[in-house]
Order: C-alpha cells, then sequence, then structure tokens
C-alpha cells in the first residue's frame, strides 16, 4: 500500500504542480485570445440567463433535455463542494493569502475554457437508448475516428468514473461525516447510511430527479453560505481592505507584511493557487460538459455563456468568501488547515456554533457534488456498457458513499486527484483540436445565425 502511495503522490506531483498549471493555464489563455475575450464581453448576457431565469421549481426534465438553469444548477452541485470551503483553506494555509489572486486568474482564463467545453457538448450531444446525452467522449469521438478516438473517450470515461463516481464521493460522504461528528458527536456510519440513503432516492429517479433536486439545492446552499460568511465579515469590516493588500501583494512577494506565512513563495502560492482554484471550479476538466449538453437552447453557445457563470460562482462568490473569511479574522495565525482553519474562522464570530455552520454547509456542498459526479460517471458508464449497467453502477456508488463515511481517505483523496488530472488531458486535445469550430459558431452566434451547422471534420 505504502509503494502505491509513493506512486500515486509523485504522478499527483508532476500533473498538479507541474503539467495541468501550463496545460490548463495554456488552454484558458488560448480561448481567452482566439475568442476575444468572451468572458469579459459576455458576462452581462451570462449573468441575465442565470439570475433572470432561477426557479426552484422549473419544468420538469425529460427524454429531451432540462432547462439551461436545471443543466448550470447541474454542473454547479459538482463545481461547488468541499473544495471551496477545505481547498482555500488549504491553500491560503501553505500559500499564504497571495493564493487566492493566482485563484482568481486562473478561474478568469478558465471561463473561457469552460465556454468552449460548453459549446462543444451542445453541438455535439445525441440521443442514446431515446434520452438526449452528450459530453466529451462525444466530442472526441466526433474529432477522433478509428481507434485513436476510442482510445481517447474510453479512457477519458474510465477515469472519470474512477475520480469522481467511486473515489471522488467517497472523499465527499468523508467530509460529510467528520463535519457531523464535530459539530453534533454523530456516529459517521450513521451519516453515511443518511446520506447513501437519500442519494440512492435522487439516482433512480434518473437526470429527471437529479435536475430537480439540483435546481433547488444550488441556490439555497449558495445563499447560505454567502449569508454566513457576509456576517462574519461585517462583524470584522474593518479588515477586509487589508485583506485585499494582502491577496495582492503576497501574490508577488509572500513574506513582505504581516500576515504572510512562513515558508509560503511565490511559486508556492502560483501553484497551490492554480491547482486548487482549477480544482475547484473543474474549468478544462470535462466533468460539467456532460450537464451542460442536457440544456435545452436555441445555439450551442447560448449554454457556454451560461456555463461561464458556474466558474464565476464557484470561484469569485463561494471561494472567495471562504478565504476573505479566514484573512479578516485573523484565523492564519492558528496554525491550521483545510476545514479545521474554516471552522476556527467561523468560530470566532458565531462561537461553537460555527462549527455547526461549517457543518451543515459541508452536508449541501458535498451531497450535491456527490449528485453531480455521480450523473458524469453515469453517462460515461452508459456510454462503456450501456443503459443496463447503470442500476450496478449506482448500487456501486451507494456502497462507496457508505464506505467513504468510515474510512481514512487519504490514499483515495489521493487517487481521487490522479484520476482528475488524468481525465483533464484527453478531453483537452479534443477541445483544443475543436478549437476551430469552437470559433466558427461563436462568429456565427455572435452575428445572430442560429442556424444548425453542417459538420465535415475530416
Amino acid at each position: 500500500m505504502e509503494v502505491i502511495s509513493n506512486i500515486v503522490k509523485v504522478v499527483n506531483g508532476f500533473l498538479w504542480d507541474f503539467a495541468l498549471l501550463f496545460l490548463l493555464c495554456g488552454t484558458g489563455i488560448y480561448f481567452t485570445v482566439r475568442l476575444r475575450f468572451v468572458q469579459v464581453r459576455k458576462f452581462k448576457e451570462g449573468m441575465k440567463a442565470v439570475f433572470g431565469n432561477i426557479k426552484l421549481r422549473g419544468d420538469k426534465a425529460n427524454e429531451d433535455g432540462m432547462s439551461s438553469f436545471q443543466s448550470l444548477a447541474t454542473a454547479v452541485a459538482a463545481q461547488v463542494g468541499t473544495g471551496n470551503i477545505a481547498g482555500a483553506a488549504t491553500a491560503i494555509a501553505s500559500g499564504g493569502p497571495g493564493a487566492i489572486l493566482w485563484m482568481w486568474l486562473s478561474a478568469f482564463f478558465g471561463m473561457a475554457t469552460i465556454y468552449s467545453e460548453a459549446t462543444l457538448a451542445q453541438q455535439f450531444k445525441t440521443r442514446v437508448d431515446g434520452e438526449i446525452t452528450g459530453g466529451p467522449v462525444y466530442y472526441i469521438k466526433a474529432k477522433f475516428k478509428g481507434k485513436f478516438g476510442t482510445f481517447l473517450a474510453g479512457f477519458f470515461s474510465v477515469a472519470i468514473i474512477l475520480a469522481l463516481g467511486f473515489m471522488g464521493n467517497m472523499v465527499q460522504s468523508n467530509s460529510i461525516g467528520d463535519a457531523f461528528k464535530t459539530a453534533f458527536g454523530v456516529n459517521p456510519l450513521i451519516v453515511g447510511i443518511f446520506v447513501a440513503a437519500v442519494a440512492a432516492f435522487i439516482f433512480i429517479g434518473g437526470a429527471k430527479r437529479i435536475a430537480s433536486v439540483t435546481e433547488k439545492i444550488v441556490p439555497i446552499m449558495a445563499v447560505l453560505y454567502v449569508l454566513g460568511s457576509l456576517i462574519v465579515l461585517i462583524f470584522n469590516w474593518r479588515n477586509v481592505g487589508n485583506a485585499f493588500v494582502q491577496i495582492f501583494v503576497l501574490a508577488f512577494n509572500p513574506q513582505a507584511m504581516a500576515g504572510g506565512v512562513v515558508g509560503a513563495t511565490v511559486q508556492k502560492a502560483l501553484s497551490l493557487g492554480v491547482a486548487r482554484g482549477l480544482f475547484s471550479n473543474e474549468a478544462g476538466m470535462g466533468s460539467t460538459p456532460h450537464a451542460h449538453a442536457m440544456a435545452k437552447v436555441k445555439h450551442p453557445c447560448e449554454q457556454g455563456v451560461v456555463a461561464m457563470i458556474g466558474v464565476f460562482i464557484d470561484t469569485f462568490i463561494v471561494l472567495t468568501m471562504t478565504a476573505l473569511v479566514i484573512i479578516t479574522t485573523g484565523a492564519l495565525s492558528s496554525g491550521k488547515t483545510g476545514s479545521a482553519l474554516a471552522q476556527n474562522a467561523f468560530n470566532s464570530v458565531f462561537g461553537s456554533a460555527g462549527n455547526i455552520f461549517i457543518a451543515i454547509c459541508m452536508l449541501f456542498f458535498a451531497f450535491s457534488t456527490i449528485i453531480g459526479w455521480y450523473f458524469f460517471g453515469e453517462v460515461n458508464v452508459k456510454y462503456l456498457f450501456g443503459k443496463k449497467a447503470v442500476k450496478f453502477y449506482s448500487l456501486l456508488v451507494v456502497v462507496f458513499v457508505i464506505l467513504g463515511s468510515l474510512m481514512k481517505v487519504d490514499l483515495v483523496w489521493s487517487m481521487s486527484d490522479m484520476f482528475n488530472a488524468l481525465m483533464v488531458i484527453p478531453n483537452l486535445i479534443g477541445v483544443l483540436a475543436l478549437s476551430g469550430l469552437v470559433v466558427k459558431l461563436n462568429k456565427r452566434y455572435e452575428n445572430g445565425n442560429l442556424e444548425p451547422l453542417d459538420l465535415d471534420l475530416k
């Protein structure tokens, strides 16, 4: 087991600390330039499309897909997870407040990447067993014919099923169990069984029930967390200005002022900020396109515009709230990291109720991620093994959720990180290879041409 752990550690070090930083950020910059800063030009349109169509009880999803907002809610359900609390706290604890600036920059460029992913997912969505579906496997196979395309698509499918459907969901249930044990003293097994039972009920209902649940839970959990964070910031309003100063100054000189983290360097702040930011918002990872492919829209780029707002909500709102709460409360001096650091920050204002607040937020965040990640895995299980395999997959995920609440999941978390990183590679190969098509679709959209585009990808 120690040998496997060491191998995974080395692979993760190379991928997350080096290769993916250049690949993901480079892809974001590339699409930002080619699409002429689409994340700036189309930001207002995206905000209007999202916040002008929020419905906690929208039209039911069916075999033809779901509403644009339901697709976004399913994507955000997966994006906004424990990484927004524990991930942000870990980055700040190890890389200093300056890591947040690099999170913002990676998210800014990531908005162009996810615009491209969602656009392609829409363009190549298809009907399988009478139901609309889509995702990276479909645009990868559309571009690359023969054995190479089959290999890339298959590799992506296996990686995402392992990374999110199984290992990732174990980590999420473990986070819920730990949070409730700390706040209420509840046995994690009881929490795990409860979470698994509710999850199973949702899984059985398929995409229709998933869409119905996410459109309700996502707005509620986001508002709850933001309101709680704002209360802390109001109590510490005098420190808010200095918090932003620290974020910008310490990004380039971690030891320049009080509050700098001992041992932090610019390289460490940059790598942690970018890696944690990209892991949180999932831009370029190939996960959220499965949800965006389901949207009922007139043109593929319509959902691309909506998808960008998902990254904005995840990083610039939710994750930033965690960062500001930690910095303004001075919790960084506690020496803690991860969710414990976040709890310490909220406890400074809420007292012991801070643990309860974080536990409830972790329940919302982690459970919504379980739903989203299950769905992404399900699409790929259908692609690899057919619809009949979904029941077995659902049962396995439920078992893994229960096991995750009990286990020490350090190795599982590391392996989830590794497969998360590995699935980025085939996805971005497909997205970059189809960049010309994304630009063409974007030009047609901006010119008001909503006619279907006949493709010849040879």
